[in-house]
């Protein structure tokens, strides 16, 4: 008998796929900075290659261009799977219980978001001349840094509650291609069509109930995300 897996829709997938290839990528083009031009808490032999800094700047922008949508997808469609109000409750009275570990499997994905919004944001903020310089001791620099270390301790958690609420199956159930035909990529078009209709007429007249109905954090995300670009398009025109 073949195994069975927990269906994922293919959206989720594809967003979570290239968002989870960029940011590994970024985390590791990150260190080989540090490497390089830091290395004041350790340092692994890797070689001095001082076109890394750009490299992991072209890895970082590419998380940024991808995790608008992958956020957009969160708080929507994949809202089931972040921090739920009664959470708190839950971790606090029902230790231990199968509800506990897949809210606190919630909470780590809502740990990832706002770690990963920090480290694009810091990110942003930084100069391309800081390191070469050897200016090493800016804030944004060490927010940076911090931002990358919750990352990795993020993902790993990440793995370990997806690993313990559903095993394998749902560990290989994000690495699949195959979907359902109400699924596929051909109606996408279709969707988001009616969608920006239904937006346009039920949102635009209510836009300030929208704002203040919609997740605080989502909001937060979304200005933090929007701020970064215009700090740093004022910067280059500076």
């Amino acid at each position: 008998m073949k195994p069975t897996y927990p269906y994922q829709p293919f959206l989720l997938r594809l967003l979570h796929g290239l968002t989870g290839a960029f940011l590994v990528l970024s985390i590791l083009t990150a260190f080989w900075t540090y490497n390089t031009y830091d290395g004041r808490w350790g340092t692994i032999p890797l070689p001095a290659y001082k076109a890394i800094e750009g490299i992991h700047g072209t890895f970082g922008l590419y998380t940024l261009l991808i995790f608008p949508a992958f956020v957009f997808y969160a708080f929507n469609r994949g809202k089931h799977r972040l921090v739920q109000p009664e959470a708190l409750t839950t971790l606090t009275q029902k230790i231990g219980q199968p509800i506990w570990w897949v809210n606190l499997s919630r909470f780590v994905n809502t740990l990832t978001l706002i770690a990963l919004t920090f480290a694009l944001f810091s990110g942003k903020m930084m100069d391309e001349k800081w390191l070469p310089n050897g200016e090493l001791k800016h804030f944004w620099y060490y927010g940076h840094l911090v931002s990358w270390v919750v990352m990795v301790v993020a993902i790993a958690i990440h793995l370990l509650m997806n690993a313990k609420v559903g095993g394998t199956p749902l560990l290989l159930s994000m690495m699949t291609w195959k979907f359902r035909p109400q699924d596929s990529p051909r109606l996408w078009k279709n969707h988001i069509i009616a969608w920006w209709k239904n937006f346009q007429l039920d949102t635009w007249p209510n836009w300030r109930h929208i704002l203040t109905h919609r997740p605080k954090l989502e909001l937060a995300i979304w200005i933090s995300l929007i701020a970064a670009w215009l700090i740093s398009i004022a910067k280059e025109l500076v």
